[in-house]
């Protein structure tokens, strides 16, 4: 039976393709059973029609309402480690995704999200600060601090940012003395730099794209101290504040007692746009999708108090708009550096997509051992965490806090495998061949139509391919679903 859209061989090909990553992930689990919840799980997430928690999966795959218990179980089950499940993972997509490379270097892009969250027992939840030009959102919110790490795939018009890990970065301090808990003790910005050091040891030599937040001296010494290690390289491309001071390389030293200067004269960057007028560059780069004229100039200064690190600074005008864009490697072409950080943006568009179409927030792990967080705690009274005293209350909130993170991971296995298929399908078809729009993307097929493409004729998939590994657990699960059925009608 003929498929719309693609050719039949195509059809083999995208099965094959879903197969063979969700197939690297079978040495991970101690039982097959776990390993059957993953498969299930992760295609429920790449075709699920709403986002009202697991309970869309068992409608959209037809499973029995008893499944609800098992696959719950599957979150907190003992025989998988987060892990080894997120280094097979890094490693799946280094093997399997057409990802992007800028010269020897692969490219990572790291940002913090934030998601609010009214459950008053989920674990980590803690008040927020939301910045943001929209004067209807709130100043503060209740929610997850989350910091979310992916790899640049595709190239030209056609990257895009697939997501390796979304971690909590925020809200869980208080048990770190906690017996098996593997809490950072360390700020939301050093353990960005570090889940992409531990990304980098998977994929070889990278760059890691940030926002201006994360140029901090705390970062750079961390990324120095990685950098030691000698195992791989990782730079940073990143912004720097409006009002940012570098200082000038020390003059030689002067004869006489003391020690050397380790800076010269302070330059405020700001400043420059003026007084160095004449030594902008003016230049034609494609940003964002199209031709952008830009006018730039490049300078190495050192930054940072008492540590005075060498960076390459790129001051940009575009539009009328001023920027200073920095990098900590000094090899990297000005107009690189420039193009570069446009690439930041698509791990934004990857949130949007994980959030939209996904549903990777839409979880509701709870515990009742967690006490009730109080939204106008005041300062100096113990927070939720702090007043879980009971060993076995603690073990039970950590498995929470490990379904959450478990969810978030399979959502990002769920949402890379949409993505290395549409950059793999570029030119073959359209977005609108598959669905109407007002618009006709000229891109790759968005990860919206691919879900709404699987959602349609996923079964129809399975019945080209009777004995791949997933139509066999589906089919199992859906067996399973019709004896409950039957039990329940006599």
């Amino acid at each position: 039976m003929s498929l719309p859209y693609f050719p039949v061989v195509d059809h083999t090909i995208m099965l094959n393709f879903i197969e063979i990553f969700l197939c690297c992930f079978e040495s991970c689990f101690s039982r097959k059973a776990a390993f059957r919840w993953f498969v299930t799980i992760t295609i429920g997430l790449m075709l699920r029609s709403d986002k009202l928690g697991i309970t869309s999966i068992i409608r959209d795959l037809a499973l029995a309402p008893g499944c609800y218990d098992a696959m719950l179980h599957f979150f907190r089950a003992s025989s998988w480690s987060l892990d080894d499940i997120r280094k097979r993972w890094f490693s799946a997509v280094r093997e399997h995704a057409p990802l992007y490379k800028e010269g020897d270097l692969y490219v990572l892009a790291g940002d913090g999200v934030k998601q609010p969250k009214e459950g008053r027992r989920i674990p980590g939840v803690k008040k927020l600060f939301q910045e943001s030009e929209n004067s209807a959102k709130p100043q503060y919110i209740h929610g997850h601090m989350f910091g979310g790490l992916g790899i640049l795939a595709g190239g030209g018009r056609n990257l895009a940012c697939i997501p390796l890990s979304i971690r909590l970065h925020d809200g869980l301090q208080a048990a770190r003395e906690w017996k098996d808990a593997a809490v950072s003790s360390v700020s939301h910005v050093i353990q960005m730099v570090e889940d992409a050091y531990q990304a980098a040891l998977i994929f070889g030599d990278s760059l890691l794209l940030l926002d201006r937040y994360f140029l901090s001296v705390p970062a750079l010494e961390k990324l120095k101290l990685l950098n030691s290690n000698g195992d791989v390289r990782m730079e940073i491309v990143t912004k720097a504040k409006k009002f940012c001071t570098a200082y000038e390389k020390p003059g030689p030293r002067r004869p006489g007692r003391g020690r050397p200067p380790k800076k010269g004269a302070a330059v405020r960057l700001k400043e420059l746009f003026a007084s160095h007028k004449e030594q902008f560059q003016d230049a034609e780069i494609e940003l964002y999708g199209k031709k952008e004229s830009v006018r730039y100039y490049c300078i190495d200064l050192l930054w940072g108090q008492k540590l005075y690190q060498e960076l390459r600074f790129v001051l940009v005008e575009m539009n009328g708009v001023q920027s200073i864009l920095a990098s900590t490697s000094l090899a990297l072409e000005p107009l690189s550096i420039i193009r570069l950080y446009s690439y930041r943006f698509r791990i934004e568009c990857t949130f949007r997509e994980l959030k939209q179409q996904v549903g990777a927030f839409c979880y509701h792990f709870w515990s009742k051992h967690m006490p009730k967080l109080n939204y106008y705690l005041k300062k100096g009274e113990p927070t939720p965490l702090e007043q879980v005293e009971n060993e076995h209350a603690r073990r039970k909130v950590l498995d929470a806090v490990r379904a959450i993170e478990m969810h978030m991971l399979l959502s990002c296995i769920a949402m890379g495998i949409l993505q290395s298929l549409s950059i793999r399908f570029i030119g073959k078809v359209g977005s609108s061949q598959i669905r109407y729009q007002r618009t006709p993307s000229k891109g790759r097929v968005s990860e919206a139509a691919l879900i709404h493409y699987f959602r349609k004729y996923f079964f129809r998939l399975l019945e080209q391919k009777p004995k791949s590994c997933i139509t066999q657990i589906i089919h199992e699960l859906q067996a399973e679903s019709e004896e409950q059925w039957d039990l329940l009608a006599s």
